[in-house]
């Protein structure tokens, strides 16, 4: 940089000569430094490994962040003279060098954690401990992003004399500020804490079917502070991390994933019982979401002008049970009205006649 520094140091025009030159070989650089990641990432796809493509994921942007870093480096050496300009251009390429050396290193986490949860399978019904890792690995995985990102983000504040002193002042002074920020963040530290004692006592955990505030729906991510619940009609329910602990929820998958349904029908006392049970057991047979273990037909009450009848069906899971438990009713409707016709309940109204009921509830 001696020649450049020799051809415009007495120029008026230094520092815009010298920031155009800047500007020109950084852009050139990231042009070839594209130019490079690109082929490397076309012969990374031909290849069976994945580490090849991570380590063009990682390297990319970062690569950038190094040029300007670098480059900031070697120009601001053209400006020795300026102190003030000098120092702050060397603080400048010291903390873009910093950062990037932390989001790398968050990069490589995400990649590892990433890597491990891929060896899971949650997809078949029995995934009860690959449930339990996920949850307590997804956890562990923001918890240490975070500490990561917020340790290099304090190196990086601590080159700044400036930042320091303050830092320096408001710790020395905290007094009842500090108080009442404690009181404020109280709350988001108990959040915290609440997502920690979820990842390892797990009431629930990712992917669980859960009811909850009268929804039914699955754990789709549980975060540090909040879980998102995926609803049946493709709603999303956000749920603060501490509702789990502090209120009672259904878990329909807190151990297996096997469930029980119910179909409610209410007929006349003059239906015939059996000739359902044998009309259940054909239906369930030949339904693929039956499992095999529970079926039969009992009659649960009896009202003054009808009686109930519950059907019990089983399935190795929840949406199973639902798909089989519509089937049931709507067949065994079917059946009553096409073998005993008129058979449905009837409940005498004073002054207007007779009405018939055939409606079917589930639990």
């Amino acid at each position: 940089m001696d020649f450049i520094n020799r051809f415009v140091s007495d120029s008026p025009l230094r520092y815009l000569f010298i920031s155009l030159l800047f500007v020109v070989l950084f852009v050139i650089l990231v042009l070839i430094f594209n130019f490079i990641i690109k082929k490397w990432r076309i012969r990374a796809r031909k290849s069976r490994s994945h580490i090849d493509d991570f380590i063009v994921r990682i390297f990319r942007v970062p690569g950038i962040w190094i040029i300007f870093a670098v480059l900031l480096n070697i120009f601001s050496a053209l400006l020795q003279e300026d102190a003030r300009t000098f120092a702050a251009l060397q603080k400048i390429s010291r903390i873009l060098l910093i950062l990037t050396l932390g989001w790398m290193i968050v990069q490589v986490i995400r990649a590892t954690f990433h890597y491990w949860q891929n060896k899971l399978d949650i997809n078949n019904s029995n995934n009860l401990e690959a449930r339990k890792r996920l949850t307590q690995m997804s956890m562990i995985e923001r918890i240490t992003i975070i500490f990561v990102a917020f340790l290099f983000l304090s190196i990086a504040l601590m080159t700044i004399d400036s930042v320091r002193q303050l830092g320096v002042s408001l710790l020395a002074s905290a007094g009842v500020a500090g108080i009442i920020i404690g009181f404020a963040a109280q709350r988001s530290f108990g959040q915290i804490f609440s997502g920690i004692q979820i990842a390892f006592t797990q009431p629930v955990r990712l992917d669980d079917v859960v009811v909850i505030e009268g929804e039914w729906g699955r754990i789709e991510e549980i975060n540090i502070t909040y879980a998102v619940v995926k609803i049946w009609d493709e709603r999303r329910l956000i749920v603060p991390i501490d509702y789990f602990l502090n209120n009672p929820i259904q878990n329909w998958t807190r151990t297996t994933s096997d469930i029980l349904g119910t179909v409610f029908l209410y007929v006349s006392y003059d239906l015939p019982v059996e000739p359902l049970r044998e009309e259940l057991s054909r239906i369930v047979k030949d339904d693929p979401n039956w499992d095999g273990r529970v079926q039969n037909v009992q009659v649960t009450d009896s009202k003054q002008w009808y009686k109930e009848l519950r059907m019990l069906v089983s399935s190795n899971n929840s949406s199973r049970n639902w798909d089989l438990r519509v089937a049931v009713r709507e067949k065994l409707i079917d059946f009553i009205n096409e073998h005993y016709p008129g058979s449905f309940a009837k409940i005498n109204s004073m002054g207007a006649g007779q009405k018939e009921i055939s409606a079917a509830t589930d639990e």
